[in-house]
């Protein structure tokens, strides 16, 4: 957090590399007729020569016109019907695969990555192709929000993406670190897809998946902090369970697989070795140790009740747990102040929406606890989220 406070007060300074590189835009899409045509939209309004950028649709199983949509907006569209392998890995990976039998000769230099829900600020590609050009393989960006202030749960999400934007992407880029992707708005070298011979990431979260892999190769993720783009934020409570149920299990899974190639890379290896420890403490997060405490608490308060326990244990137990809540509370509340502080200008919505949304954020962090233990005993699968805020570029901005 120091080293995000110091890089935002000091102002760095910009290599503009402007070499112009061929791109390839993919687009992962199920039933996402209302959204997609404004993605295209912004994707065509880039300060960035249209030549050297080709968008490419998956609709992936889809029952509505997304196809019909994609196509009528300039996109170049393949549709997938494939209900044993479901997610969004497998979409990808349909599409690489079509790149390199169909459109080879196009020889792109690299691959964008987006949800259909997604909105592009109009400086995105030509910010990217920057840090692209400063030699990374791999370059995240700036993951702004269309509905920041829709309720406490929208407002949840971004502060979040902000956070995680600035706080540790940011502070990674200035430690010479790696730093990591999250699920869109992501730009990814050809070698490494060709490499790979398309995407073989098909975990929950193969976003995490793919930054951990990458990391243990020895490629270092780079971070452009003017490269903005905003998604949709699940809107309501059910959706949201939904959502990050899946995050939680993949977090598991992630730390399952790759677990102990981390944490000997750690000690046993020179190239990444700190962002390997940095991985390590993103997929056994916090809130593991939370729910332990949780649990130790909740045992020792049952036996108080029960009268295993004598004298002020119940008291004092009670007294213990909620001066916890009140210090998470305290934490979690200066993280979003700070961040929408930080990012006030880059928020767009009422001043005292942002104001009064730092305050519910604890709330919403909160959620992640039981999310995250029902996540240890039950089988998750990927579920849509339908995505309805239709908005432009213009009305975003």
């Amino acid at each position: 957090m120091l080293v995000a406070l110091k890089s935002k007060r000091v102002k760095q300074a910009v290599t503009k590399d402007d070499r112009l590189n061929k791109y390839a835009v993919i687009i992962a899409a199920r039933n996402e007729e209302l959204v997609i045509g404004e993605l295209i939209k912004s994707i065509r309004k880039q300060n960035y020569s249209q030549d050297y950028i080709d968008i490419f649709v998956i609709a992936d199983n889809c029952t509505d016109q997304t196809a019909k949509v994609a196509r009528e907006a300039g996109a170049i569209v393949r549709e997938r019907f494939n209900k044993n392998k479901i997610g969004k890995g497998y979409a990808l990976d349909f599409m690489f695969q079509i790149i390199n039998s169909e459109f080879a000769s196009k020889k792109y230099n690299g691959y964008f990555i987006f949800d259909a829900d997604n909105l592009l600020d109009e400086n995105y590609i030509m910010e990217m192709n920057r840090t692209f050009n400063q030699g990374y393989r791999v370059v995240t960006s700036y993951r702004n929000s269309k509905n920041f202030d829709q309720n406490w749960i929208t407002s949840g999400y971004a502060i979040w993406f902000l956070h995680e934007a600035e706080y540790l992407n940011l502070p990674r880029m200035k430690l010479n670190a790696s730093c990591a992707i999250s699920g869109t708005g992501f730009l990814v070298h050809s070698d490494l897809i060709k490499k790979n011979g398309g995407w073989i990431y098909h975990l929950l979260t193969e976003d995490i998946e793919f930054s951990i892999s990458q990391i243990l190769e020895g490629v270092k993720i780079g971070y452009c902090p003017n490269a903005i783009f905003y998604d949709e934020q699940p809107i309501t409570f059910r959706q949201s369970w939904h959502q990050r149920l899946r995050w939680a299990k993949g977090f598991y899974q992630v730390l399952t697989r790759y677990g102990k190639d981390l944490m000997r890379s750690m000690f046993r290896r020179k190239q990444n070795s700190f962002s390997c420890f940095d991985m390590t403490m993103t997929v056994m997060p916090a809130i593991i140790l939370t729910n332990i405490s949780i649990l130790i608490n909740g045992l020792f308060f049952l036996a108080v009740a029960m009268g295993i326990f004598e004298g002020e244990s119940i008291k004092d137990t009670a007294i213990l747990m909620l001066r916890s809540f009140g210090l998470y509370y305290l934490v979690m509340l200066c993280m979003a102040i700070m961040t929408v502080m930080t990012e006030w200008k880059r928020i767009h919505c009422a001043g005292w929406k942002k104001v009064a949304y730092s305050f519910t954020f604890p709330f919403f962090m909160l959620t992640y606890i039981p999310i995250s233990i029902v996540a240890l005993f039950k089988e998750v699968e990927w579920k849509q989220i339908p995505h309805t805020v239709v908005k432009s570029i213009d009305d975003v901005q």
